[in-house]
C-alpha cells in the first residue's frame, strides 16, 4: 500500500508549472494522487488543484479519474490502493444494479478486482449463495453473512490486493459449474477486446469464463480508455455489461448485434 507524501513547505511558494511538475512527479512515484491531498500538500484550493489535473491531462502528462489523477499510461496497472478510491461511487452504483440480476440461491465465481468487491457488498443481503473465489476481499466481504457458503480457490496469494492465483486457481475453477461469473477486467479496447495487465489473471477470467452459465462484465467507464497488453476474451462472449456510463458508440453497436445485454447504472 503506497503511503501518502509528505507535506511539502508552504513558504516555498511554486509557480504554476513547478506545482504541476511536482504533481505529475507525485502521480509517477504513487500511480494515483487525490484532489484533496495534493490540495493540503501545496497549500492551494481544491479548485486550483482540478485547473491543474484538467490542464496536466489535457496536455498528456496525467490521466484525469474523479477525484484525483492517475498514470496515463495502458502498460502498468495503478496501485490496488488507488484503485480503491477511483471512482468509488461509480463502483457502488454498478454493483447494486449487478446485485438487482443476481436471485438468491445460486452459485457464482467472483474474480480479482474492486468492482467485484463493490458487487461483493452489494450482495450481502442475498440469501443461500454459494460463491467461489480467488479474492481474499470478496471472501472477507462475504463472509458476514452466515448463509453463504464461500470457496476460495488454491494458488499463490499475492499481498498487495489479496488476489490468489496460479496454476492450482485455474484448475480448482475448473472443477465447477456455477449459475453466475462476475468479472471485472483493466481495459477494453475499440474492438470490444478485454484487456489486461496480468497473465495469471487473465487465465483465472478465461477458466471461469468457460464454467459459468452466464457472465457479467463489470466495469466502470474509464476501462473504456485503457489498453493493457493482455487480451482475455471479446466483450461479445459475456452475456451482459454493467457499466456506469453508456459504452462509446462502436461498442455500444458491437453488443447489440452480438446479443450480449447492456445495463448502465442510474438509467
Amino acid at each position: 500500500m503506497s503511503s501518502s507524501p509528505p507535506p511539502v513547505d508552504a513558504s516555498a511558494a511554486l509557480s504554476v508549472e513547478e506545482r504541476r511538475e511536482a504533481i505529475v512527479n507525485l502521480v509517477r512515484q504513487h500511480g494515483f494522487v487525490g484532489v484533496e491531498m495534493l490540495a493540503g500538500r501545496f497549500n492551494v484550493t481544491v479548485q486550483t488543484i482540478r485547473r491543474d489535473l484538467n490542464d496536466l491531462s489535457n496536455e498528456g502528462r496525467l490521466a484525469r479519474y474523479r477525484g484525483g489523477g492517475g498514470l496515463p499510461s495502458s502498460v502498468a496497472n495503478i496501485d490496488y490502493s488507488a484503485r480503491q478510491i477511483l471512482n468509488q461511487a461509480e463502483k457502488e452504483q454498478i454493483a447494486k444494479l449487478v446485485a438487482r440480476h443476481v436471485p438468491d440461491h445460486v452459485s457464482i465465481f467472483m474474480n480479482i478486482g474492486t468492482t467485484t468487491e463493490a458487487v461483493a457488498a452489494a450482495l450481502i443481503h442475498h440469501q443461500d449463495l454459494r460463491v467461489i473465489t480467488n479474492n481474499l476481499n470478496v471472501a472477507m466481504i462475504l463472509s458476514r453473512h452466515t448463509d453463504f457458503e464461500i470457496t476460495i480457490t488454491g494458488g499463490s496469494v499475492r499481498n498487495r490486493d489479496g488476489g490468489v492465483l496460479g496454476p492450482a486457481c485455474v484448475d480448482m475453477i475448473s472443477q465447477f459449474r456455477v449459475d453466475i461469473g462476475i468479472i471485472g477486467i483493466s481495459g477494453i479496447d475499440t474492438d470490444g477486446t478485454l484487456l489486461d495487465f496480468d497473465y495469471d489473471e487473465i487465465r483465472a477470467a478465461q477458466t471461469i469464463l468457460r464454467n459459468a452459465r452466464k457472465t457479467y462484465l463489470v466495469t466502470d467507464h474509464t476501462k473504456f480508455q485503457r489498453r493493457p497488453l493482455l487480451r482475455m476474451a471479446s466483450i461479445t462472449e459475456v452475456s451482459a455489461v454493467f457499466v456506469d456510463k453508456a459504452p462509446p458508440r462502436t461498442l455500444a453497436e458491437l453488443l447489440a448485434t452480438s446479443g450480449t445485454e447492456l445495463h448502465i447504472a442510474g438509467v
